[in-house]
């Protein structure tokens, strides 16, 4: 990914938001002049300043994260497809699955991501093995 692209994205994410360059930089606070040239592609941001950026923007920050090549693009298509594929989950449970998984990436912290993803990961588990044998009580 170039970083004018990045820039040009996020130029383009502002103007739609209809923020100032000053109104954007001090919501994310970082400093005009960076912000600036971030938009021009003459400065590479970190991790930390996109997802201040995202979070101004009110955008996502995995967003900013792909275009800035920190991500890969179709990293949580996989198990988003492995849990559509799954027969043994109802439309609703699958859609909350995603929609837990996707909550917490955009937390964007990692240990809460990796918690998720198992979390997610033994759910299917334990739905292909099918339901627990009922027992009876008397």
């Amino acid at each position: 990914m170039k970083l004018g692209d990045l820039g040009s994205f996020i130029r383009e994410q502002r103007r739609a938001a209809h923020l100032s360059l000053r109104k954007l930089s001090e919501s994310a606070g970082i400093s005009n002049p960076y912000l600036s040239q971030i938009e021009r592609g003459l400065r590479k941001p970190s991790a930390e300043i996109l997802q201040s950026i995202a979070k101004a923007l009110a955008i996502s920050a995995e967003t900013l994260y792909v275009r800035a090549g920190i991500l890969e693009e179709d990293r949580d298509h996989d198990l988003v497809d492995e849990i559509l594929k799954t027969s043994k989950l109802t439309d609703r449970q699958k859609q909350a699955l995603i929609d837990h998984y996707r909550s917490y990436v955009e937390t964007d912290e990692p240990l809460a991501q990796a918690a998720v993803v198992a979390e997610v990961a033994a759910t299917l588990a334990a739905e292909e093995e099918g339901p627990e044998p009922k027992t009876t009580t008397r």
